[in-house]
């Protein structure tokens, strides 16, 4: 059975952990990277729980799905930082492979989410999916 309301996804608590990873590794980023690569990884680690629940509260599996791959690009964006920050050498390495693992995670999980949400509004029957 699909989820009525956001907090109980899968996927948007994973995103929400993720969220928290990042600020605390981006935390360690050199104090002249504040208005650069920190903020931009941190609105880019908000954006993917925020779109989630934008789109849970849709009305329509269209809708839906286009604010879940609207996260998903975030959180393709998100993984690039994360690389650059670890080539970079910015924060605390465990926590850098943490936030990557985490985003790997999310980004298979909304992919999931999103082919399903497709098929729902292809169809037009159908849940979401088991949880996501």
């Amino acid at each position: 059975m699909a989820a009525s309301h956001f907090r109980e996804l899968e996927v948007w608590r994973l995103a929400m952990d993720l969220t928290k990873a990042v600020y605390q590794l981006s935390a360690g980023f050199p104090r002249d990277e504040r208005f650069g690569l920190t903020a931009q990884i941190r609105r880019a680690a908000v954006s993917v729980p925020s779109n989630i629940a934008e789109g849970n509260a849709r009305h329509t599996p269209r809708d839906y799905a286009r604010f879940i791959a609207i996260a998903a690009g975030s959180t393709a964006e998100q993984q690039t930082q994360l690389l650059l920050a670890q080539e970079l050498g910015f924060g605390q390495a465990d926590l850098a492979r943490g936030a990557l693992d985490l985003c790997e995670r999310v980004s298979q999980m909304l992919s999931k989410l999103h082919r399903a949400l497709e098929h729902k509004s292809t169809s037009g029957y159908g849940s979401p999916g088991p949880e996501q």
